[in-house]
């Protein structure tokens, strides 16, 4: 049994039904959503780096080379956005927490994981996820390196959360003990952005 209009076009459009949440619908564009300005760059990234720190044994500060001398994996998965857009078979590519675990020495104490954008952006989720499957530090969307506007040169991908969670213009990942709500959690978004349970709001 289908719950309606969106649901009939994800069948038609050839997927299975079930792959769509509650109160969501299907495009093929990847739409553009982010408070503030899209920061910019040097071409070569020079200055550019992307710190670890926290509950862990050896922080990091890794330079653009470095990072990109890491491991890396492809994954494709469907994103979800609170804003109600569903997009299906997104390919992204990008280093695995894994990778970046086994070089900060991550602690048993850390629970949570921060993610700190450009601009003092954050966004909170649970370590455990940063280990789910699909979960990358991404630099490749869709074969391509990531769009200024998707978060070039880094973002965040993290299954199963509101794509808000995947924060664009990724610099650090801060591992905590305890969690700490994110730009928009203060704001009086779900801290869970669980997309199957509609979680999108606290109130």
């Amino acid at each position: 049994m289908f719950r309606g209009k969106a649901e009939r076009k994800v069948q038609e459009a050839g997927y299975d039904p079930a792959r769509l949440p509650p109160g969501q619908y299907l495009t093929e564009k990847w739409p553009v959503l982010h408070a503030g300005d899209v920061p910019s760059y040097p071409a070569d990234l020079g200055g550019w780096d992307f710190r670890v720190y926290g509950e862990v044994d050896s922080p990091l500060t890794l330079t653009w080379d470095e990072l990109n001398a890491l491991p890396k994996q492809t994954a494709v998965e469907d994103i979800h956005c609170v804003t109600r857009w569903s997009r299906f078979d997104a390919e992204f590519t990008g280093v695995p927490w894994s990778a970046i675990r086994e070089l900060a020495g991550q602690r048993p104490s850390a629970r949570y994981a921060i993610a700190h954008a450009e601009a003092g952006f954050t966004a909170n989720v649970p370590a455990s996820f940063l280990d789910a499957e699909g979960a990358l530090l991404v630099t490749h969307a869709d074969g391509e390196p990531l769009a200024p506007e998707h978060g070039w040169p880094l973002r965040l991908v993290v299954p199963g959360k509101y794509f808000w969670k995947s924060a664009k213009w990724l610099r650090a990942i801060e591992l905590r003990a305890t969690d700490e709500p994110g730009f928009w959690e203060r704001y009086g978004y779900s801290n869970d952005a669980d997309p199957w349970r509609e979680e999108r709001y606290a109130f």
